[in-house]
Protein backbone atom coordinates (compact mmCIF):
# COMPACT_ATOMS: atom_id res chain seq x y z
CA UNK A 1 0.00 0.00 0.00
CA UNK A 2 1.32 3.46 -0.94
CA UNK A 3 2.48 5.60 1.97
CA UNK A 4 -0.13 8.36 2.21
CA UNK A 5 2.57 11.01 2.81
CA UNK A 6 3.84 10.45 -0.74
CA UNK A 7 0.48 11.31 -2.27
CA UNK A 8 0.14 14.62 -4.08
CA UNK A 9 -3.27 15.10 -2.43
CA UNK A 10 -1.66 14.76 1.00
CA UNK A 11 1.07 17.30 0.25
CA UNK A 12 -1.45 19.71 -1.25
CA UNK A 13 -3.78 19.37 1.74
CA UNK A 14 -0.91 19.86 4.23
CA UNK A 15 0.28 22.98 2.41
CA UNK A 16 -3.23 24.43 2.55
CA UNK A 17 -3.70 23.38 6.17
CA UNK A 18 -0.41 24.98 7.22
CA UNK A 19 -1.26 28.22 5.43
CA UNK A 20 -4.82 28.44 6.81
CA UNK A 21 -4.12 27.37 10.40
CA UNK A 22 -3.11 30.78 11.88
CA UNK A 23 -6.29 32.38 10.50
CA UNK A 24 -8.36 29.47 11.81
CA UNK A 25 -6.89 29.89 15.31
CA UNK A 26 -7.60 33.62 15.27
CA UNK A 27 -11.20 33.13 14.16
CA UNK A 28 -11.67 30.32 16.69
CA UNK A 29 -10.46 32.66 19.44
CA UNK A 30 -13.05 35.24 18.37
CA UNK A 31 -15.82 32.65 18.41
CA UNK A 32 -14.87 31.65 21.96
CA UNK A 33 -14.94 35.25 23.23
CA UNK A 34 -18.51 34.63 24.41
CA UNK A 35 -17.29 31.80 26.64
CA UNK A 36 -14.65 34.02 28.22
CA UNK A 37 -17.17 36.85 28.61
CA UNK A 38 -20.04 34.90 30.17
CA UNK A 39 -18.33 31.74 31.42
CA UNK A 40 -20.18 29.40 29.08
CA UNK A 41 -21.37 29.15 25.50
CA UNK A 42 -23.57 26.94 23.37
CA UNK A 43 -22.92 23.95 21.18
CA UNK A 44 -23.59 26.22 18.18
CA UNK A 45 -20.21 27.90 18.73
CA UNK A 46 -18.40 24.55 18.48
CA UNK A 47 -20.39 23.84 15.30
CA UNK A 48 -19.23 27.14 13.82
CA UNK A 49 -15.61 26.29 14.67
CA UNK A 50 -16.00 22.96 12.89
CA UNK A 51 -17.52 24.66 9.85
CA UNK A 52 -14.44 26.91 9.75
CA UNK A 53 -12.22 23.84 10.05
CA UNK A 54 -13.81 21.68 7.37
CA UNK A 55 -14.54 24.38 4.81
CA UNK A 56 -11.73 26.86 5.51
CA UNK A 57 -8.79 24.70 6.57
CA UNK A 58 -9.70 21.41 4.88
CA UNK A 59 -11.19 21.13 1.41
CA UNK A 60 -14.90 20.48 1.93
CA UNK A 61 -17.24 22.87 0.16
CA UNK A 62 -19.80 24.79 2.16
CA UNK A 63 -22.50 23.01 0.13
CA UNK A 64 -21.25 19.63 1.40
CA UNK A 65 -21.29 20.72 5.06
CA UNK A 66 -24.78 19.70 6.23
CA UNK A 67 -26.38 20.61 9.56
CA UNK A 68 -28.97 18.56 11.48
CA UNK A 69 -29.55 15.62 9.15
CA UNK A 70 -31.89 13.12 10.85
CA UNK A 71 -30.70 14.29 14.30
CA UNK A 72 -26.99 14.13 13.40
CA UNK A 73 -25.37 17.49 14.16
CA UNK A 74 -23.09 17.59 11.10
CA UNK A 75 -22.95 15.31 8.06
CA UNK A 76 -20.23 15.73 5.43
CA UNK A 77 -21.21 14.63 1.93
CA UNK A 78 -19.51 14.37 -1.43
CA UNK A 79 -21.68 14.17 -4.55
CA UNK A 80 -24.59 13.34 -2.26
CA UNK A 81 -22.81 10.42 -0.52
CA UNK A 82 -22.48 10.69 3.26
CA UNK A 83 -18.90 10.21 4.48
CA UNK A 84 -18.72 11.48 8.07
CA UNK A 85 -21.14 12.14 10.93
CA UNK A 86 -19.96 14.58 13.61
CA UNK A 87 -21.51 14.80 17.06
CA UNK A 88 -20.96 18.31 18.42
CA UNK A 89 -20.89 19.31 22.09
CA UNK A 90 -20.53 22.71 23.74
CA UNK A 91 -16.93 24.03 23.98
CA UNK A 92 -14.92 22.36 26.71
CA UNK A 93 -17.47 19.64 27.51
CA UNK A 94 -15.41 16.79 26.00
CA UNK A 95 -11.84 17.87 26.71
CA UNK A 96 -10.57 16.06 28.62
CA UNK A 97 -13.18 13.65 29.88
CA UNK A 98 -13.16 10.19 28.35
CA UNK A 99 -16.57 9.32 29.79
CA UNK A 100 -18.12 12.29 28.03
CA UNK A 101 -16.31 11.31 24.83
CA UNK A 102 -17.69 7.77 25.11
CA UNK A 103 -21.22 9.08 25.56
CA UNK A 104 -20.89 11.39 22.54
CA UNK A 105 -19.46 8.53 20.48
CA UNK A 106 -22.42 6.33 21.38
CA UNK A 107 -24.74 9.00 19.98
CA UNK A 108 -22.64 9.41 16.85
CA UNK A 109 -22.56 5.67 16.20
CA UNK A 110 -26.31 5.43 16.62
CA UNK A 111 -26.91 8.09 13.97
CA UNK A 112 -24.23 6.56 11.72
CA UNK A 113 -25.88 3.14 11.90
CA UNK A 114 -29.26 4.64 11.09
CA UNK A 115 -27.83 6.53 8.11
CA UNK A 116 -25.40 3.76 7.07
CA UNK A 117 -22.30 5.93 7.41
CA UNK A 118 -18.88 4.35 8.03
CA UNK A 119 -17.02 7.12 9.90
CA UNK A 120 -17.94 9.23 12.94
CA UNK A 121 -16.34 12.07 14.87
CA UNK A 122 -16.96 13.97 18.09
CA UNK A 123 -15.80 17.48 18.91
CA UNK A 124 -16.34 20.33 21.33
CA UNK A 125 -14.29 22.86 19.40
CA UNK A 126 -11.28 22.06 21.61
CA UNK A 127 -10.58 18.47 20.59
CA UNK A 128 -11.63 16.40 17.59
CA UNK A 129 -11.66 12.61 17.54
CA UNK A 130 -12.75 10.49 14.58
CA UNK A 131 -12.92 6.76 13.99
CA UNK A 132 -14.26 4.13 11.59
CA UNK A 133 -16.60 1.28 12.38
CA UNK A 134 -15.14 -2.19 11.75
CA UNK A 135 -16.57 -5.61 12.65
CA UNK A 136 -16.54 -5.96 16.42
CA UNK A 137 -15.07 -2.57 17.14
CA UNK A 138 -13.50 0.50 15.60
CA UNK A 139 -10.33 1.82 13.97
CA UNK A 140 -9.03 5.22 15.05
CA UNK A 141 -8.77 7.84 12.32
CA UNK A 142 -7.79 11.17 13.88
CA UNK A 143 -7.17 12.75 17.25
CA UNK A 144 -6.37 16.47 17.12
CA UNK A 145 -6.30 19.49 19.39
CA UNK A 146 -8.00 22.40 17.68
CA UNK A 147 -6.11 24.88 19.86
CA UNK A 148 -2.69 23.52 18.83
CA UNK A 149 -0.12 26.11 17.79
CA UNK A 150 1.17 23.84 15.03
CA UNK A 151 -1.35 22.52 12.48
CA UNK A 152 -2.26 18.83 13.06
CA UNK A 153 -1.37 17.35 9.68
CA UNK A 154 -3.27 14.16 10.55
CA UNK A 155 -6.42 16.13 9.79
CA UNK A 156 -5.74 15.05 6.19
CA UNK A 157 -7.54 11.83 7.11
CA UNK A 158 -10.73 13.92 7.31
CA UNK A 159 -10.13 15.73 4.03
CA UNK A 160 -12.06 15.03 0.84
CA UNK A 161 -9.21 12.83 -0.43
CA UNK A 162 -8.39 11.23 2.92
CA UNK A 163 -11.81 10.36 4.36
CA UNK A 164 -12.39 7.31 2.15
CA UNK A 165 -8.97 5.75 2.85
CA UNK A 166 -8.76 3.28 5.75
CA UNK A 167 -6.14 4.26 8.28
CA UNK A 168 -4.10 1.38 9.62
CA UNK A 169 -1.98 1.32 12.73
CA UNK A 170 -3.94 3.70 14.96
CA UNK A 171 -5.01 2.13 18.24
CA UNK A 172 -4.50 4.76 20.91
CA UNK A 173 -6.29 7.99 19.96
CA UNK A 174 -8.89 7.98 22.74
CA UNK A 175 -6.25 6.74 25.19
CA UNK A 176 -4.47 10.06 24.63
CA UNK A 177 -7.23 11.83 26.55
CA UNK A 178 -6.12 12.49 30.13
CA UNK A 179 -8.22 10.52 32.61
CA UNK A 180 -10.92 12.53 34.31
CA UNK A 181 -12.80 11.40 37.42
CA UNK A 182 -16.54 11.01 37.05
CA UNK A 183 -18.58 13.00 39.57
CA UNK A 184 -22.09 12.12 40.62
CA UNK A 185 -23.48 14.87 38.39
CA UNK A 186 -21.44 13.53 35.44
CA UNK A 187 -23.02 10.12 35.92
CA UNK A 188 -26.47 11.69 35.80
CA UNK A 189 -25.75 13.54 32.58
CA UNK A 190 -23.42 11.46 30.47
CA UNK A 191 -26.07 9.08 29.12
CA UNK A 192 -28.93 11.60 29.08
CA UNK A 193 -30.97 11.03 25.94
CA UNK A 194 -29.01 7.95 24.86
CA UNK A 195 -30.51 4.65 23.87
CA UNK A 196 -30.23 2.17 26.76
CA UNK A 197 -30.41 -1.60 26.75
CA UNK A 198 -33.83 -2.52 28.24
CA UNK A 199 -32.42 -5.33 30.40
CA UNK A 200 -29.15 -3.85 31.60
CA UNK A 201 -30.05 -0.13 31.40
CA UNK A 202 -26.66 0.58 29.85
CA UNK A 203 -25.64 2.43 26.66
CA UNK A 204 -23.89 0.78 23.72
CA UNK A 205 -20.41 1.78 24.91
CA UNK A 206 -20.76 -0.61 27.87
CA UNK A 207 -21.00 -3.70 25.65
CA UNK A 208 -18.00 -5.52 24.15
CA UNK A 209 -19.83 -6.17 20.89
CA UNK A 210 -22.28 -3.79 19.22
CA UNK A 211 -23.57 -4.88 15.84
CA UNK A 212 -25.64 -1.73 15.39
CA UNK A 213 -25.74 1.17 17.83
CA UNK A 214 -29.37 1.72 16.80
CA UNK A 215 -30.48 -1.84 17.63
CA UNK A 216 -30.17 -2.98 21.26
CA UNK A 217 -30.74 -6.60 20.19
CA UNK A 218 -27.25 -6.57 18.66
CA UNK A 219 -25.52 -5.45 21.87
CA UNK A 220 -23.77 -8.35 23.58
CA UNK A 221 -21.43 -8.96 26.51
CA UNK A 222 -21.84 -6.07 28.97
CA UNK A 223 -18.48 -5.40 30.60
CA UNK A 224 -18.50 -1.80 31.86
CA UNK A 225 -20.58 0.11 34.39
CA UNK A 226 -22.62 3.14 33.38
CA UNK A 227 -19.86 5.46 34.65
CA UNK A 228 -17.34 3.83 32.32
CA UNK A 229 -15.49 1.84 34.99
CA UNK A 230 -14.82 -1.89 34.49
CA UNK A 231 -17.67 -4.09 35.73
CA UNK A 232 -15.65 -6.65 37.68
CA UNK A 233 -18.67 -8.94 38.00
CA UNK A 234 -19.57 -9.03 34.29
CA UNK A 235 -16.10 -8.70 32.74
CA UNK A 236 -14.97 -12.29 33.50
CA UNK A 237 -18.37 -13.61 32.37
CA UNK A 238 -17.96 -11.83 29.02
CA UNK A 239 -14.51 -13.40 28.61
CA UNK A 240 -15.80 -16.86 29.56
CA UNK A 241 -18.66 -16.60 27.09
CA UNK A 242 -16.09 -16.48 24.27
CA UNK A 243 -13.16 -18.56 25.51
CA UNK A 244 -14.86 -21.31 27.52
CA UNK A 245 -18.50 -21.14 28.47
CA UNK A 246 -20.71 -19.27 30.86
CA UNK A 247 -23.34 -21.34 32.66
CA UNK A 248 -22.81 -24.12 30.16
CA UNK A 249 -23.43 -22.06 27.04
CA UNK A 250 -21.15 -20.67 24.34
CA UNK A 251 -21.57 -17.32 22.61
CA UNK A 252 -23.20 -17.65 19.18
CA UNK A 253 -24.46 -14.12 18.65
CA UNK A 254 -21.12 -12.59 17.64
CA UNK A 255 -19.63 -13.24 14.17
CA UNK A 256 -16.25 -14.96 14.19
CA UNK A 257 -14.60 -12.10 12.29
CA UNK A 258 -15.41 -9.77 15.19
CA UNK A 259 -13.97 -11.95 17.97
CA UNK A 260 -10.37 -10.61 17.88
CA UNK A 261 -11.52 -7.01 18.35
CA UNK A 262 -13.92 -8.05 21.10
CA UNK A 263 -11.10 -9.83 22.93
CA UNK A 264 -8.86 -6.76 22.58
CA UNK A 265 -11.66 -4.61 24.01
CA UNK A 266 -12.06 -6.97 26.97
CA UNK A 267 -8.29 -7.24 27.34
CA UNK A 268 -7.83 -3.47 27.55
CA UNK A 269 -10.45 -3.29 30.26
CA UNK A 270 -8.87 -6.21 32.14
CA UNK A 271 -5.57 -4.36 31.92
CA UNK A 272 -7.25 -1.23 33.28
CA UNK A 273 -8.65 -3.28 36.15
CA UNK A 274 -5.23 -4.70 36.97
CA UNK A 275 -6.08 -8.25 35.86
CA UNK A 276 -3.49 -8.36 33.07
CA UNK A 277 -0.81 -9.46 32.82
CA UNK A 278 -2.13 -12.65 34.44
CA UNK A 279 0.92 -13.98 36.24
CA UNK A 280 1.68 -16.07 39.27
CA UNK A 281 -0.27 -18.76 41.10
CA UNK A 282 -2.98 -16.30 42.14
CA UNK A 283 -3.93 -15.30 38.61
CA UNK A 284 -7.56 -16.14 37.78
CA UNK A 285 -7.91 -18.79 35.09
CA UNK A 286 -10.28 -16.59 33.09
CA UNK A 287 -7.64 -13.89 32.66
CA UNK A 288 -4.93 -16.47 31.98
CA UNK A 289 -7.07 -17.81 29.12
CA UNK A 290 -7.64 -14.29 27.83
CA UNK A 291 -3.93 -13.55 27.90
CA UNK A 292 -3.15 -16.77 26.02
CA UNK A 293 -5.79 -16.03 23.37
CA UNK A 294 -4.51 -12.48 22.84
CA UNK A 295 -0.95 -13.77 22.57
CA UNK A 296 -2.05 -16.33 19.99
CA UNK A 297 -3.76 -13.57 17.98
CA UNK A 298 -0.64 -11.41 18.15
CA UNK A 299 -2.55 -8.68 20.03
CA UNK A 300 -1.19 -9.09 23.58
CA UNK A 301 1.53 -6.42 23.34
CA UNK A 302 -1.07 -3.99 22.04
CA UNK A 303 -3.26 -4.62 25.09
CA UNK A 304 -0.48 -4.55 27.68
CA UNK A 305 0.88 -1.27 26.31
CA UNK A 306 -2.31 0.59 27.32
Amino acid sequence: MTDHTSLATYRRCCDGLTTAWPSFLAKRDERLAQQRRFGATSEKVAGNILEDLFTGVLDWSLADFNNQVDYADIVLTRLGIKHLIVEVKRPGSLAWNQHSVDAALAQAHRYADEQKVHSVAVSDGVMLYARDHIPGGHRDRVFARLDATEPPLDLWWLSVDGIYRPRAGGETAVALLPPSPVTESDSDLQFDGLLLHPKYQLPAECFAYVGSAADVHTWHLPYRLADGKPDLARLPKAIQAILSNYRGTHVTSIPEIAIPEVLVTLGRTARQAGKLPAEGPGAAQTYVQLQEALNQLGRLIEVLSV
